[in-house]
């Protein structure tokens, strides 16, 4: 498929999602978000593909969040449609079991730090800034910000960001535990290609089970729920069913690398 605002390459079960639009720090249109939908989609259904990396063209930003200039031109007033899984086909797309990586390059605000928030990891350049700015222009930020935040730093913190809108540096989203790791601009790249490496020793499906169990087990009443109901998880069913659960230890008692496949 080709794409106006995005760009999408794969290489070694690594998937690129790239925002295109630098010459507006990466603000998302209608378009966009449709664009996003269908390489989120494809990602997803790409059993070859394991690992998804969404960054922005150029260095001054990840995503500046929604385009306001559309928005203002927009005629129709009514309530605001995005494509089935939510804001840019990502916020709402609750049963995505691979890993997501957010390489963050610049501003990162508003629906740009929502996406941020969405992925699994974020690994964020010197210069990058984060914040949800949406009540300075009389909006609320509903791209799930306002969920996840809360959720992954607490409940103060979240809300000292939240209530002012003001920007954080990627040292302190480091500091609050939103920022995985903080590189130097040119270093990014490679720091990016470090984790996926680090994650691809992981058999593809072990992989996709630990993220569904702890994403779903975070949505049970309790502790003991969560150990009680995880086998019933149908990512822990399809890893515990796989070749790659019997390869693991037969790879280790033979004193070999395991040869993954996915299945």
């Amino acid at each position: 498929m080709s794409y106006q605002h995005i760009s999408v390459s794969s290489d070694n079960h690594v998937t690129r999602i790239t925002f295109e639009r630098p010459e507006v720090m990466n603000a998302i249109n209608p378009l966009m978000h449709e664009e996003l939908q269908a390489a989120l989609d494809a990602f997803a259904a790409d059993e070859d593909q394991y690992i998804a990396v969404l960054t922005g063209r150029g260095e001054r930003a990840f995503c500046a969040g929604s385009d306001l200039k559309a928005m203002a031109a927009e005629t129709d007033r009514g309530k605001r449609k995005y494509p089935k899984n939510g804001y840019a086909g990502l916020i709402e797309r609750f049963d995505l079991d691979k890993p997501l990586i957010a390489a963050v390059n610049g501003v990162c605000m508003g629906g740009g730090f929502e996406i941020a928030l969405a992925c699994d990891l974020i690994i964020a350049t010197e210069t990058a800034r984060f914040a949800l700015p949406e009540p300075h222009v009389g909006a609320v930020a509903l791209g799930g910000g306002l969920h996840r935040l809360p959720r992954q730093i607490g409940l103060k913190q979240a809300m000292g960001l939240i209530l002012t809108g003001r920007a954080v540096s990627a040292r302190e989203g480091e500091r609050l535990g939103f920022v995985n790791e903080v590189v130097a601009t040119d270093a990014l790249t490679a720091a990016v290609d470090r984790w996926c490496a680090e994650i691809l020793r992981g058999a593809p499906l072990s992989l996709r089970a630990s993220k569904a169990t702890v994403m779903q087990g975070l949505d049970e009443p309790s502790l003991a729920a969560g150990i009680k109901n995880q086998a019933d998880y149908p990512a822990y069913r399809r890893w515990f069913q796989s070749d790659d659960r019997i390869e693991g230890p037969r790879a280790f008692a033979e004193k070999r690398k395991p040869e993954w496949k996915g299945r």
